[in-house]
């Protein structure tokens, strides 16, 4: 698990070209700061934000003023680096490497945790969202955004058929969320058009999701070139599921 992890890291950190390859990220994550805008937040809030990476949803929480003592968070350091160096040194913000599966943040309980785009990357994302639950404070909000199984629906047709297996991770269906206690789960869908199957490659390496799932072989370059062309023949398109979840924390009840 930690091998698979540094793999990750190393992947985003490479990943120099994300913001101008990641159209969907960016409306993703500008729909879920209007979602978190909309909740009864209190004005001294106290927020945490896991992967943070470049920076979208840290930028789009500022421009809605959902303000307060904020700890931005990122498995890579790089892209800590860049989120911080985006916002400026006098947002206020605090920012922390942490692997938000596995490590425990300082400075808790939060009024607000809150991720975009990040959660598809853990081992098992429903148990860590049962442990970051624990983290809030009476009456707080988790609301993040992770990728399901219909992501990248036109780029594992185009392998199948050719008889060939894709590498792209096995993203989990809703459903798996839905037996958190309480969990509110909406699934959205965004087409993102390449001009080619080369383009398509060349944005998800350069947003740092080009990690296969550990048990894959890679194609043959003969093999890809065929899943190429399959995938042009088909309209270059690429599906994101969008699985928001929204957990709240009961508040203290007083007599």
């Amino acid at each position: 698990m930690r091998v698979r992890r540094d793999q990750i890291a190393r992947a985003f950190s490479g990943a120099h070209g994300y913001e101008a390859h990641a159209p969907v990220q960016r409306e993703v994550a500008r729909a879920l700061a209007a979602r978190i805008a909309a909740l009864d937040l209190p004005c001294d809030l106290r927020g945490l934000e896991i992967g943070c990476g470049t920076g979208f949803l840290t930028r789009e929480l500022q421009a809605a003023h959902v303000t307060g003592d904020w700890l931005v968070t990122d498995l890579s350091p790089d892209m800590l680096a860049r989120c911080r160096a985006a916002l400026g040194e006098s947002s206020g913000h605090r920012f922390a490497p942490l692997d938000g599966e596995t490590g425990t943040p300082e400075g808790g309980p939060f009024d607000l945790l809150c991720s975009s785009l990040a959660l598809q990357w853990f081992t098992d994302a429903p148990a860590a969202l049962a442990r970051m639950a624990r983290w809030l404070a009476p009456g707080g909000h988790l609301v993040v955004t992770t990728l399901g199984p219909a992501t990248f629906a036109e780029w594992r047709a185009a392998h199948e058929a050719l008889g060939l297996t894709p590498g792209t991770p096995a993203f989990l269906p809703p459903e798996a969320y839905t037996q958190l206690p309480g969990a509110d789960v909406t699934v959205t869908h965004h087409v993102q058009r390449s001009a080619d199957a080369r383009a398509f490659l060349r944005s998800v390496k350069a947003i740092g999701a080009g990690t296969a799932h550990a048990a894959h072989t890679p194609l043959t370059p003969t093999q890809l070139r065929e899943v190429m062309a399959q995938f042009d023949i088909n309209g270059s398109t690429a599906t994101y599921e969008v699985v928001t979840i929204h957990l709240t924390r009961p508040p203290i009840r007083t007599r």
